[in-house]
């Protein structure tokens, strides 16, 4: 996500590899059942105001699971995970993934072990039934040098160790960092891509920030079949203020050809979740966004 959230085969032993894993992913995805979602970030100002009111008119429009976007201090927008999870059971809503940025701090170097904090993060996470934890960010300290983004990635599958014995998988969501900046020669995505365990860590793709360093979903997704559990659907157009190129818009209205992406994702990217995100609005309600979308999703077939 962008705003305030976003600041190989080349031989044939490894194509051999990669149908391998593309074949593993393929599997798994027949059989979890695919499912469409939302990320309140979406509309993040009115789960500030009024969460339930929130919600409750999501839950209206048709949806039936939802990404979180804020834990703090042990609360989802201000819930306990059991308070949030009965609010979530009460509207016929289920939370099959959330974002939470995993940092230095979580990890205790003298302990070599995990802190309290992520610890909790993974319990509450797994209390409210996600599949996911997803980490929607990579801190600038994690990522200094090769050795560094090699660590975090060592830190990554560890983490999807710890997330396995709840029965869950790590994840992580990209920005448009990923592709621009590199290290050793490598984009960090490639970095990223390489030293994740892919039976331990997703990778969300968000299809639109990737659009900002001119990267584009269909070349990374053919580039690495199988590896996209789960996907931020996005359409963007050229922005009309800020530092960025481009801003999200409602889909089909952009440059993306987002059914195209999507459809691959269904075929050959491993892809169940198709979580849908529109951070910019161009004068129109972030809610009514979120219904436009939903309606523009159940048009291509994905229900």
């Amino acid at each position: 996500m962008h705003n305030s959230r976003r600041r190989f085969l080349k031989n044939a032993g490894l194509t051999v590899a990669g149908s391998t894993l593309l074949s593993n992913y393929l599997l798994a995805s027949t059989q979890a059942k695919e499912l469409i979602g939302v990320q309140l970030y979406s509309v993040r100002a009115d789960m500030q105001k009024d969460p339930l009111g929130t919600l409750k008119q999501i839950a209206g429009m048709g949806y039936k699971n939802v990404e979180h976007a804020n834990y703090i201090n042990r609360k989802f927008y201000g819930y306990t995970a059991p308070e949030f999870k009965k609010v979530l059971d009460d509207l016929g809503l289920k939370m099959p993934s959330g974002h939470t940025v995993m940092g230095s701090q979580h990890w205790d170097t003298a302990k070599n072990d995990f802190s309290d904090s992520w610890k909790w993060t993974v319990e509450d996470a797994a209390l409210l039934g996600q599949q996911f934890v997803i980490s929607p960010s990579l801190p600038n300290n994690l990522r200094k040098t090769y050795d560094d983004l090699s660590k975090a990635m060592e830190m990554f599958n560890k983490s999807g160790e710890l997330c396995k014995k709840s029965g869950m998988k790590f994840g992580y969501h990209n920005h448009d960092f990923e592709f621009s900046e590199k290290l050793n020669d490598q984009t960090l995505f490639d970095i990223i891509l390489s030293k994740t365990d892919g039976s331990l860590v997703a990778q969300q793709l968000d299809i639109g920030n990737m659009y900002n360093a001119g990267a584009k979903a269909l070349d990374i997704m053919k580039k690495y079949p199988g590896r996209f559990e789960s996907m931020h659907v996005k359409d963007e157009i050229k922005a009309s203020t800020g530092n960025e190129k481009f801003e999200s818009t409602v889909l089909g209205k952009g440059v993306i050809p987002v059914k195209e992406v999507i459809d691959l994702g269904r075929k050959s990217g491993g892809t169940i979740h198709f979580i849908i995100e529109q951070e910019s609005y161009q004068g129109k309600a972030p809610l009514e966004c979120m219904k436009e979308d939903l309606e523009i999703m159940k048009k291509w077939g994905y229900k």
